[in-house]
Order: C-alpha cells, then structure tokens, then sequence
C-alpha cells in the first residue's frame, strides 16, 4: 500500500460482472482507489475509464500489473488469461483477486498455486460463487449436529436454456480457447457443494453437444462448438454416499440451479437460482417446509470487503482461497477425462 495507507487497484477486464459487483465493493471499502484499467480493446479501455472515472489506461495488461503505482491488480477477464495474468501480478509483488473459473484447466490452477505459495505475503483470492451463500451456514449446521443423518445421495442441477436456440451465437463459453475445460455451470456448482463436502474419489461423465456450429456475433463467420450442450456426472464418496450432476443448457423450462441433500433422517432441497430457497424435511413430515433464516444467520456478498481485509489486517482467505479452486479445477478435469474415456475417473488425480 501507498505511504498514506491508500490501496490502489488496477484492473484488468472491466466487464459487466466488475462493473455490477467489484467497481461499487471496492469503492465502498476505506481508502480504496481504483487507479487503473486494460480491456481488450483500446475503445473499450477508454469507455470504461470515462464510465468509471478510472485515471490510468494501459493497452497491454503486462504493463499495468508491472507498474510500480498499483497495489493490487483485479481479473475480470475470461478464464483464458487468468493464469498468466495472476502469476505475473504475483511476481511484480500485486494482491491478486481473479474472478472465477479459476483457469482454463486443473495444469494452469496448479501453476496459479505454486505461484501463490511462491508469494505468501501476497493475497491471492478467486471471487467465489455467489450462490447459496444465505443459507450456508445452516446447512453445515444440519449436516454437522446430525439432523439429516447418514448422507446418502447428493443430486446437483444446472438445467437452462441458455444454448437452447441453435441460432443463437457463439459464446465464449462454448470455445475451449476462452473457457478450458469448464463446461456450463459444473465449476460453479460444485464449487458450492464444497463448502459443505469433501471431494468425491471417483467420477462417471457423459456429454452431449446438440448444435455442432454456431455463427460468431462479431465476426459473423460459423465455427465449432468445442464444449458440451449437457453433462450428466456420477459421483462416489468415501463414507458411501454417491451423487449425480445434470447440467444442461440446450432444455426450455429447466429446473435452474438446485442441490439436493438426502440422507437418512431429513432431506435438504436448496433452489440456489433463479431463486434463493431452501426446503427442509425430516422423517415424519409430511412434506417439505422452506427454511427462514434469520437476518443474524444469513450470509451475503463480502468478496470485496475480504479482500481489502485480508491484505490490511491479513485476515485468512475463505471465499475463495487457490487451493479450493485447485480442488474444483481437479473436478471439472476429472469429469472431462472421463467423458473422452468412456470410463470412470479416481480422485484425487496424480
């Protein structure tokens, strides 16, 4: 930090999820300022910086991780330059906090680790997922006191209809030099489920793709898709319990994003989007019943507010530390080894 005790931040891929979420976080945080910016584009750097009322523009995102004046560098871009950009920033002695997926695959989170554990003085922080964060410690609670009993099946759905229309264009997401080997919402979702389980020593995945080509917005030329329309993932854990993925984006009236918990006493039913509810039950009931917790229980956003603690008062990283991400890349790995084999894939992964 500065002399005077200021932060400065620079950031590196001021989109529509900055702009929403890290831009007000930021600056709602004490002596916190946003110093610089890079986009991909110089006109949109420009914009962005007019927009924002940020004072420094860089063309080249390798010169504003470097500049002596930034403090702390934010990633907003897509997960293809979050392992380069992290490293570098590390080494040029920047606070890093990289938005989610952590990279493109399990070998650049794995780089993105050992650059952190290079630099323990540095806070190294992924944005985590947003969701389920209200209801979070609840449910740790119900799984740690008992109350659902043996766990036994864990079901987790992502189903929209985001790619339903084949004449939609090319997303990002669909391309493999963008996005790796993250399909749809499996990251997001299992990164989730972690918060209240260990990792599963085995995975079964099949894939489909529904549209083989789709036209790109700004290029209007027609390419491949490179990554699956749906997913379906077996899961196996140590203590027994056994789990099943559905993830799709090519279905109309989907189920959104939900996880389910059944064990042998209660069953937990938490629809994380598009609405936020949490349905519990136990046997004996005669149905479900949603959850209220209470405003002094319920989670929320803190992402940026953690992340100027931890580099003022050094506060540990929980949402999201690199290891975590290392465990959810090693899934989204496992589940996209076992789809091109046919076969069942052991965890953890040499």
């Amino acid at each position: 930090m500065s002399v005077d005790g200021r932060l400065r931040v620079g950031i590196v891929g001021l989109g529509a999820n900055t702009a929403l979420r890290h831009v007000p976080g930021l600056r709602a945080c004490r002596d916190v300022e946003i110093v610089a910016v890079c986009n991909r584009r110089k006109e949109s750097t420009e914009a962005a910086a007019r927009k924002f009322d940020v004072p420094r523009t860089f063309e080249r995102w390798q010169d504003l991780v470097e500049d002596p004046a930034i403090d702390a560098v934010v990633i907003g871009t897509w997960p293809y330059l979050h392992c380069p950009i992290t490293v570098r920033a590390l080494a040029a002695g920047k606070h890093v906090l990289t938005e989610a997926r952590m990279a493109r695959d399990l070998h650049e989170a794995r780089r993105m680790e050992q650059a952190r554990r290079a630099h323990p003085h540095l806070v190294a922080q992924i944005v985590p997922s947003p969701l389920g964060l209200r209801a979070e410690s609840y449910v740790r609670e119900r799984l740690d006191d008992g109350w659902i009993g043996q766990l036994r099946e864990v079901v987790v759905l992502g189903v929209a209809d985001a790619f339903a229309d084949p004449d939609s264009p090319l997303h990002w997401r669909q391309q493999k030099c963008y996005s790796g080997k993250n399909m749809l919402a499996l990251g997001i979702l299992h990164e989730t489920l972690l918060r209240w389980m260990g990792d599963p020593v085995s995975v079964f995945a099949q894939t489909q793709l529904f549209t083989a080509e789709r036209r790109d917005a700004e290029r209007k030329d027609v390419y491949p898709v490179e990554l699956p329309d749906s997913v379906v993932v077996t899961t196996r854990y140590a203590h027994d319990a056994h789990g099943l993925y559905h993830l799709s984006g090519a279905v109309h009236f989907g189920p959104g994003m939900q996880i389910h918990l059944y064990g042998s006493e209660g069953t937990l039913k938490y629809h994380l989007a598009p609405e936020d509810r949490l349905l519990a039950g136990r046997r004996g009931d005669e149905t479900l019943r949603e959850v209220k917790i209470p405003s002094s229980g319920a989670g929320g956003w803190r992402v940026e507010a953690d992340f100027v603690d931890a580099i003022r008062l050094g506060t540990p990283v929980t949402r999201t530390d690199f290891a975590t991400g290392v465990r959810y890349m090693e899934f989204t790995e496992a589940v996209a080894r076992s789809a091109e084999r046919g076969q069942p894939v052991a965890l953890p992964l040499p």
